[in-house]
């Protein structure tokens, strides 16, 4: 075994491989960037070496470097992990010529299956089936145009290198046909400096399915059962489980066969995925191989209970596979999400920034592979993704809601994420029986946005925890801060029946908050539905929350400004607002459109001592909005505009302490007496 490995990647995976490395007592050196100086990765290995400036091709894109950094550390290997130079057959030369190891298929390998074109040719030489189409360049359109009408239409066009759905255009109709080829020419010069495209037959709402294959140096293949991506947007992979919902004991055989038989066609070494196309006929096509470990190998290990770096590096160690195709065997279920830097209400563009807080999800059935942590810089630079998140149990139910409860417990600040996005797609009652196919996101989103309505418990759940929060902070607290007493249910105030009400865009709910007199138990009614509450002994400045609601524990990610309350819950974000009963008997009765406050007055809601005041006299400022921040037990909390409306005066200065009650900010009146705010 290697003594020394250079790992030639950053993020998730690189921290992934050195957990591993460390495991086996493999000493590992990470390659870093500018842009990587303060990296988890750098941090996490027991060398680093620095190779360049923050854009990839000064630094890991840069097989010169990367190879002086090996030498000079004394590395025995390099693994390349996935992307970057993973799948470059000259960098895989230019290792085994430095006299190093390549922990990764043999060069010959990674060009002949690279090559879209040649790859399916070999795939038909190995009598693995593939989608009918025409498995050579064209020409031009008029050469597209007739091949189309032997395939039949729908058809897509396929660039011949590269991969992630670059180039790929799908035409509905031979009047698409030239602006089409124009277009995946065009991206694919850009993206991969080649233009050659060929065509194939465009299988209607497939599934994605891919098998999982490991191969030594003396003969022996395997395949590790298979993997369902069907769960893409814009042919990025979202959501990944095993096994698929969609294959039988028969249909895996079928497939593991047909991608073992393609592996020894190629002469392929080591760990790698041959990608299939699932018809809803059961008919199954050849898509590609990944010639690498792939982003969703997690699942696989977590249902064979194998490490596949691991393998990775015996391989290429030469040993033998431990275990024949009669050595594997499963274990219950895994699915994954793919935790990225993106916004989805922007149309999913990438984010940036530095992540504030991080805290990951725990728990015996949850894995993160992370390469982030607080304090990590997000820059332009690099791919968008941040972290994975893996549930492994006994059945597909029992993980899907496994996973919708760790996503709802993972809290980033600083950088905009899709965790909501994933969480809302694993929410989908089509996701939960398994119906699934590469069109699912299209066909059930809005952009980013469910089309179905929202699910009303979960609604009913959310305003419980806004209400519950509320009262902590604005009575229980308030009351008993001077003593620090932060257990929910101490301090004054705490007997008798408690009302508030609740809103969300149109949705109102009525809350009856009720205290036993043993325990830390609650009886709330929400809109007359009765629940059981046990909240944790917490702090009110809290930004993650877990509820035992009817003896089931459930996670909230919230941020809160006085009464409004932010809570993220099972995909859903949404806006909360909490009113006592007398406050809503004033705004929840006025004419849609307006609202009034019962004060021109903004009170201080708790003790502390005043760090901001952002607004100044004659600012114009909204609803939600921040007027002044406070800091309170060692924690800031803004407080939020109820109004719109215009500041009157700031009572308040930078420095100054405050009590609860204290005014804050007054507010410009109209004609009509106190200032007047529009939902």
């Amino acid at each position: 075994m290697f003594d020394t490995v250079l790992i030639a990647n950053r993020g998730e995976i690189a921290v992934r491989i050195i957990r591993t490395c460390k495991r086996l007592g493999i000493r590992t050196v990470a390659v870093y960037s500018d842009a990587d100086t303060r990296s988890l990765h750098r941090q996490s290995a027991d060398d680093a070496v620095y190779i360049g400036k923050a854009p990839a091709t000064d630094s890991y894109l840069n097989p010169e470097k990367i190879l002086s950094a090996a030498k000079d550390a004394g590395c025995r290997a390099v693994h390349p992990g996935y992307g970057f130079l993973s799948e470059n057959t000259g960098f895989a030369e230019s290792v085994q010529a430095a006299g190093l190891t390549f922990i990764g298929p043999p060069s010959q390998a990674i060009a002949l299956m690279g090559d879209k074109i040649a790859s399916k040719a070999l795939a038909l030489k190995a009598g693995v089936p593939v989608i009918p189409g025409y498995a050579e360049a064209l020409k031009d359109v008029d050469e597209a145009l007739s091949i189309a009408r032997d395939i039949g239409y729908p058809v897509l066009l396929k660039p011949a290198a590269g991969g992630g759905g670059k180039g790929m255009r799908i035409v509905a109709g031979p009047e698409q046909m030239a602006d089409a080829l124009a277009a995946s020419r065009q991206e694919t010069r850009k993206a991969f400096g080649d233009t050659r495209i060929f065509m194939e037959r465009y299988i209607q709402q497939p599934r994605h399915v891919e098998i999982q294959v490991l191969a030594d140096a003396f003969g022996h293949v395997v395949f590790l059962g298979e993997r369902e991506c069907s769960i893409q947007r814009r042919y990025q992979k979202i959501i990944e489980e095993s096994p698929s919902p969609g294959v039988n004991v028969d249909l895996r055989q079928r497939m593991g066969q047909a991608a073992c038989d393609l592996a020894r066609q190629a002469g392929y070494v080591n760990a790698g995925t041959v990608e299939f196309v699932l018809a809803p006929d059961g008919e199954f096509y050849f898509l590609e191989m990944n010639t690498r470990l792939q982003v969703e190998h997690p699942v696989t290990e977590m249902v064979t209970g194998q490490d596949l770096v691991e393998l990775q590096l015996r391989i290429a160690a030469k040993e033998r596979l431990p275990f024949d195709q009669d050595g594997v065997t499963f274990s219950g279920w895994a699915m994954e999400a793919r935790i990225c830097a993106e916004d989805p209400a922007r149309g999913f563009t990438p984010a940036t920034g530095m992540i504030t807080r991080y805290a990951e999800p725990r728990g015996d059935a949850v894995r993160v592979d992370s390469g982030v942590d607080t304090g990590s810089k997000i820059g332009v630079h690099y791919d968008s993704m941040l972290a994975k998140v893996i549930c492994h149990g006994k059945d597909r139910e029992t993980v899907r809601t496994a996973l919708i409860e760790a996503l709802n417990g993972y809290h980033i600040e600083g950088v905009v994420t899709n965790i909501d996005f994933a969480n809302s797609v694993l929410c989908q009652p089509a996701f939960a029986a398994g119906e699934l196919d590469t069109g699912f996101v299209e066909r059930f989103f809005d952009g980013h946005l469910p089309l179905s309505p929202p699910d009303a418990r979960h609604l009913k759940l959310s305003a419980l925890t806004a209400a519950l929060v509320y009262h902590v902070r604005n009575i229980l607290v308030r009351e008993s801060v001077k003593s620090m007493v932060t257990r929910i249910g101490g301090g004054k105030g705490t007997s008798g029946v408690h009302r508030y009400v609740v809103r969300s865009e149109t949705q109102v709910y009525e809350i009856h908050m009720e205290k036993e007199t043993d325990g830390n138990r609650w009886t709330i009614d929400v809109n007359e539905d009765r629940m059981m509450v046990e909240p944790p002994d917490f702090e009110f400045y809290r930004r993650r929350l877990k509820l035992k609601i009817d003896g089931r524990n459930h996670r909230f990610r919230l941020r809160y400004d006085r009464s409004f309350f932010w809570i993220a819950f099972c995909g859903l974000t949404r806006l909360f607002e909490v009113y006592r009963p007398e406050e809503w008997e004033l705004i929840g009765h006025m004419p849609a459109g307006k609202e009034v406050l019962p004060s021109d007055e903004l009170p201080c809601p708790m003790p502390g001592l005043v760090v901001e005041v952002p607004v100044k006299k004659g600012d114009s400022v909204t609803r939600g909005q921040n007027l002044v921040t406070l800091e309170s037990m060692k924690m800031e909390s803004g407080v939020a505009s109820p109004v719109d409306g215009i500041i009157a005066e700031v009572v308040v200065k930078k420095g100054e302490t405050v009590d609860a009650g204290d005014v804050l900010v007054r507010f410009m009146k109209d004609d009509t007496g106190p200032a007047r705010a529009t939902p």
